[in-house]
């Protein structure tokens, strides 16, 4: 039973109270003092601030909410900072109330957004306040992981929802927060609520400490030996994270009969990638990597057999310090310092607590456990020193390693502290832009009078306040210069002294900010041009975030490149350097872009929020012809496959939203299929759960861990330009004349089949052409009727003379491209016509 079908009759504080503990209490759940005193807060109507420890059950608490809220019937939202864990809360309350009752929004996707319970990120939040004010349908607001207020980019989000939602009852929950007593006042003033406080210092799972001066692999077998298992080892790097899990493969972590309940549960999951294909190794061994680069769908397995209790060690980052549920025993530290963007430091305070608060989960561990290690100089000198023992000849001989240029050291003292020291207090970040004041102007009421409001009673110190009065004023002269505003003689109906001038879509500020750009840089194009569609997707990968880890590698190996071309023309050293220099990613339509930018930008100034951000990404795979797995491997991505993935599904749904469907060109409409499919067929775990969920089975056993993805074939269209994409590959090896990579391509002819036919072409043309006219719709021909489950497909080779008289054949096995969720082609022949 489910909380939907328990709400009272009448939302009075008593029946709503004792209609959720009795639940809790069906369900086998025993509520701590904690939960109990924030339960009673919330239906008295009460704003309540939630300070306790992780695993203090601040979830059941929030659910309890959410269920007050919906008894009453009032619109409750719960937020969070990252996607991920948005989602996961989003199928988790589908659980608790029904999908019918739960949606979510995350700005770039919804699913049920007219639900009366709403998942989604702060920044939606925000947005929604800044556009309607006290307006807004926000009965109720629960901020999970609120100490990311104090985030320099992003905290303005989680402060602005406390400021323009004068009528909504609060519940901020963090395990990190610090003093809350600012916070507490100023709710009870802004909203006329009194605020309550729970605080608990004592976790429901004590905590153990302890220091070790160990070698990794001796702690961990320790930890597994003494059943502190399962283990979270916590790195601050993802390349150190899946290192030190392959070296753990010579550890014996799993009991056969545990091995063989992954095997079970997992053989329905496909490892895709060249990074799928080492954890797959990986998880059987009871060993798993967890880190905000993996594919999600990866993610989802890490967890879900951490769930399951199946995984006895996991190595990772500090993401699942950020609120994941997944149940560890241990978490131990490699280290006490992170990089942090600029320079190497030691774990803040805050940092600390969020990532050992993972260790003992209630339900799971009477008790929990967080160790560090000493740094690895410490413990290789203390490993000699035990080696010589108390003869002082050969402790005189021992060589102390010392420690790594730039090494920023940590203690035992280090650990000591960290356990006692205070969260650091939360700091404000509040920021303005054109987009905040242009959703204030739109909504309801004088805009001066809320603008003024907001500027100077934030939570912002007056210096700054002052700051942001003048950089507001500059921009509100901007826009009406403009014409984007218009001051009012008169207020309007709705009491407005200004207004705007231009229609703005509900979603303003939800999605891609820069889209209406990219529709008016749009017709800038030739739609009969044959790069039309390409340079259309170029226009919206402009706007779009870059993904650093994608154009550092683009740019990395253009230089490779261009050195290596160098030094093979014989140029200098120092002009080598030189150009390199100047060598980037590459940025197509830059300068077009650039100047449609500052046009656009001086009649519509709101978009210099947002900085334009020419790139290929999505192109670069397309035009390069390659499967998701060989743009990985061109580019050596493995450990950002994750990061490739949301780009390019960004991509994609700003492409398919932005152009509108009457302005596409067939090609367009192609392109745009290719990319979703692709984006589907490489991970569609979001949507796959989601239909899960909207359609349970009734057997009530566990789901499989499976991965229930769509033909790839039913998809017509996009399917016919992955089998373009795949035979153009060809074409551009062969350009290159390397039979080697067309072999091993494992397209039927061998290396020496490869030679034997390239010979024979380069004797009659001197090269291939692999240009926009040498991959067009005409250089290709498929036949998808001569044989069942079978297309034949012949391309074009496009020779200087035009002859266009070598062609590949090849076959595209239907069935087996299912299987494998991109075209599985065998290449027949290369011959002339």
């Amino acid at each position: 039973m489910n909380l939907a079908d328990v709400f009272p009759d009448k939302p009075e504080p008593d029946d709503v109270y004792e209609a959720f503990t009795t639940w809790t209490s069906d369900n086998g759940i025993d509520l701590y003092e904690a939960q109990e005193e924030a339960l009673l807060e919330i239906v008295s109507g009460n704003n309540v601030i939630v300070n306790t420890p992780t695993g203090s059950g601040k979830s059941l608490i929030a659910a309890g909410a959410h269920f007050a809220a919906l008894s009453a019937d009032r619109t409750s939202f719960y937020t969070a900072p990252i996607k991920a864990l948005v989602s996961e809360k989003f199928f988790d309350l589908c659980e608790k109330f029904g999908t019918d009752n739960v949606g979510m929004m995350t700005g770039d996707a919804s699913v049920n957004a007219d639900a009366p319970l709403i998942c989604c990120t702060a920044e939606v939040l925000a947005n929604i306040a800044l556009r309607d004010g006290a307006y807004a349908d926000v009965g109720q607001v629960v901020m999970d992981e609120f100490h990311f207020y104090s985030e320099p980019d992003r905290g303005w989000a989680w402060q602005v929802p406390l400021l323009e939602l004068p009528h909504t009852q609060f519940i901020l929950m963090s395990a990190t927060l610090g003093d809350t007593s600012f916070f507490a006042e100023d709710l009870t003033r802004r909203t006329g609520r009194e605020t309550a406080v729970v605080t608990s210092a004592t976790r429901p799972v004590p905590l153990y400490y302890t220091y070790t001066r160990d070698p990794l692999q001796y702690t961990l077998e320790n930890l597994l030996e003494t059943g502190k298992a399962p283990v979270y080892i916590v790195h601050f790097t993802q390349a150190a994270a899946l290192e030190q899990a392959s070296a753990l493969m010579s550890i014996n972590v799993c009991t056969k009969e545990e091995k063989a309940a992954i095997a079970e549960l997992i053989k329905g999951f496909r490892f895709t990638t060249a990074f799928g294909k080492a954890l797959s190794r990986l998880v059987r061994h009871g060993i798993g990597v967890h880190h905000a680069g993996m594919l999600p769908k990866y993610r989802r397995l890490v967890e879900r057999l951490a769930q399951a209790g199946l995984l006895k060690i996991v190595c990772g980052t500090d993401t699942l310090g950020v609120g994941v549920n997944v149940p560890i025993r241990t978490v131990l530290f490699t280290g006490l310092t992170k990089f942090d963007g600029s320079r190497v430091r030691r774990l803040r305070a805050r940092e600390f607590h969020q990532i050992a608060g993972r260790a003992g989960r209630a339900g799971f561990d009477t008790e929990g456990h967080v160790y560090a290690q000493a740094p690895e100089h410490v413990i290789e000198n203390e490993k000699a020193a035990a080696k010589a023992g108390s003869d002082p000849k050969k402790r005189k001989k021992v060589v102390k390693k010392k420690p790594p240029e730039g090494f920023v050291g940590w203690s035992e003292e280090t650990f000591a502290n960290l356990q006692e020291a205070e969260p650091e207090p939360l700091v404000s970040r509040f920021t303005v832009s054109n987009a905040m004041l242009i959703n204030i102007i739109a909504r309801p009421g004088n805009a001066f009078d809320a603008m003024r409001k907001l500027l100077t009673d934030n939570h912002a110190s007056p210096g700054i306040q002052r700051k942001l009065i003048k950089e507001a004023i500059a921009m509100y002269r901007s826009l009406l210069a403009a014409g984007i505003i218009e001051n009012l003689d008169e207020p309007d109906r709705s009491g407005r002294r200004q207004r705007l001038t231009v229609d703005l879509d509900t979603t303003f500020a939800l999605n891609q900010p820069l889209s209406p750009f990219a529709l008016a840089a749009y017709e800038l194009l030739d739609p009969e041009d044959q790069l039309h569609a390409l340079d259309t997707l170029s226009i919206i990968e402009s706007t779009l975030e870059d993904p650093r880890a994608v154009v550092a590698a683009q740019q990395n190996r253009a230089r490779g490149e261009a050195v290596a071309q160098m030094k093979a023309d014989g140029i200098e050293y120092d002009e080598r350097v030189e150009r390199v220099a100047e060598i980037t990613y590459p940025k197509p339509l830059e300068e077009l872009l650039t100047e449609a930018y500052n046009a656009y930008g001086s009649t519509h100034p709101w978009i210099r929020d947002h900085a334009l951000r020419p790139k290929s990404v999505a192109r670069d795979l397309y035009e390069r012809a390659m499967t998701f797995g060989e743009f990985i491997a061109h580019y050596e991505l493995s450990r950002s496959e994750g990061v490739v993935l949301r780009y390019l599904a960004n991509a994609y749904k700003a492409l398919d939203q932005t152009i509108p469907d009457d302005a596409k060109t067939e090609d367009l409409r192609d392109l745009t299929a290719w990319l979703g499919e692709l984006v589907r067929q490489v991970d569609s775990s979001l949507l796959d759960e989601w239909e899960q969920l909207a359609n349970p089975t009734d057997d009530g056993a566990p789901p499989a861990i499976t991965e229930q993805t769509s033909s790839i074939t039913r998809n017509t269209r996009a399917f016919t330009v992955a089998v373009r994409n795949a035979m153009f590959r060809h074409v551009e090896l062969a350009a290159l004349d390397r039979p080697d990579l067309l072999a091993a391509l494992e397209s039927g002819l061998s290396q020496e089949e490869w030679e034997e036919a390239l010979d024979a072409y380069y004797e009659t043309h001197d090269d291939i052409g692999t240009g926009p006219g040498a991959r067009g719709s005409g250089m290709i021909l498929i036949d998808t009727t001569s044989t069942p489950g079978h297309w034949s497909v012949t391309q074009i080779l496009d020779d200087p003379e035009r002859h266009h008289d070598w062609r590949i054949h090849g076959d595209v096995d239907l069935t087996a491209s299912d299987e494998a969720g991109t075209p599985v082609l065998t290449i027949t022949e290369l011959t002339q016509a």
